[in-house]
């Protein structure tokens, strides 16, 4: 159909792997990510598991020819559009191309180390680990290595700004205002997002249960995942034949609580529903949720009742991917989006890891193992985020 919007290329790295293919095949085996800290020192490590990406800075950036004190939110950015890029294998130069990317911690883990010199001597530190601070200016690195400049944006809405940014880009295209436009989100380990979250006391000192009665937080993660949308005109000009298209999605906002979700769910079960409403599906169709999952009391609780309102005891195979992956921030719509992506591609649903006991109020009961082989036509993937900004985004297969 003239007015789809496809999926042509995916790309991504987090604590379960540094390609789509590695990252597919942890989820198949079911191995975690989740392990302690290693690449930077915290007052928390050996304490708080996280998801950490096993690649010191110094490799990631030999690895792909940046400079050194070029942020790690930057570079695991740039190694996961890259990825995507490659995968669609488009001359990107060729046609009107954007490049969104979500992020909420942009450059502080470089920021954070300045700070140490600088207190002790105003006139110490070094300025190039400031230089690359702000969110979008991990967007424009990203785009000066794909060589991208016809259009840039940054979306910074918590949780859910990777799904926000690729729902733009796909507005953009629609439109006809982009021909492609790379979409995704990446954010970095730091300890000033470890010691804000542990602050609200929502990290659990072990590995996180997402829907689990016995839940008691989250993990922390970081990564990067980066899709290549593409109008119908790009498909037909380069002759490509994509597996997924961007069925619908919705943003919406409870403007419940800074840090929390509502309790009955609204602004959950709205973005999903009018995500639904968008791709023109019943809930019925929707054959896997991946959920957003954290593991803490309140959002799993919130998303539980949400689902409980739009399925009722009839829902869909779903799971939370986090227990691989750690809680990716800005990332993690991204991340999970290609998951979604790859459950259709592989025809596949992936199981929520240390899942025992379903929560007594919404009695949901995820999928615990990895499954092939079974039809998966529509996926939902949800994002929430802090000050109610909720997120949904449906992939539909291209048959």
């Amino acid at each position: 159909m003239e007015d789809r919007v496809y999926v042509a290329g995916i790309g991504l790295i987090s604590a379960i792997g540094d390609s789509v293919d590695e990252t597919f095949q942890s989820l198949k085996k079911e191995v975690s990510g989740i392990s302690h800290i290693t690449l930077f020192d915290s007052v928390n490590r050996g304490k708080l598991p996280v998801g950490e990406v096993k690649i010191s800075n110094t490799l990631l950036a030999k690895r792909l020819s940046q400079k050194t004190h070029i942020t790690r939110t930057a570079l695991l950015g740039i190694h996961a559009a890259r990825e995507a890029a490659s995968h669609a294998g488009i001359d990107l130069k060729k046609w009107r191309t954007g490049l969104i990317s979500a992020t909420t911690v942009g450059g502080m883990d470089k920021t954070e180390n300045f700070f140490y010199n600088f207190r002790e001597n105003p006139r110490k530190g070094r300025l190039r680990e400031v230089v690359n601070h702000e969110c979008g200016k991990t967007t424009e690195l990203i785009a000066d290595d794909l060589g991208i400049n016809n259009f840039l944006s940054t979306v910074n809405t918590a949780c859910s700004s990777s799904v926000n940014s690729i729902a733009f880009g796909a507005r953009l295209i629609k439109h006809n205002e982009l021909d492609i436009v790379i979409a995704g989100g990446t954010d970095a380990l730091s300890k000033f997002t470890l010691n804000g979250f542990n602050s609200l006391m929502i990290l659990d000192p072990q590995p996180c249960r997402p829907f689990d009665a016995s839940r008691n937080g989250l993990n922390l993660g970081e990564g990067a995942g980066f899709v290549v949308l593409i109008s119908d005109r790009v498909r037909k000009m380069e002759k490509k034949t994509p597996a997924v298209y961007v069925g619908g999605y919705a943003n919406t906002n409870d403007s419940y609580h800074q840090t929390a979700s509502s309790p009955d769910g609204r602004g959950s079960y709205g973005a999903m529903q009018k995500a639904l409403e968008m791709s023109g599906l019943h809930p019925v169709d929707v054959d896997y949720i991946n959920l957003h999952g954290t593991g803490t009391l309140n959002n799993d609780l919130s998303e539980g009742t949400a689902i409980g309102r739009l399925y009722g005891e009839r829902y869909p195979k779903l799971s939370s991917t986090k227990a691989f992956t750690g809680h990716t921030l800005g990332a993690s719509g991204g991340i999970e989006a290609i998951f979604s992506i790859i459950a259709i591609e592989k025809q596949c649903v992936f199981p929520n890891l240390r899942f025992k006991n379903p929560i007594e109020e919404v009695k949901l009961i995820p999928q615990t193992k990895f499954e092939q082989n079974i039809k998966i036509r529509h996926v939902m993937s949800n994002s929430f985020g802090f000050g109610g900004n909720c997120s949904s985004i449906i992939f539909s297969a291209n048959s």
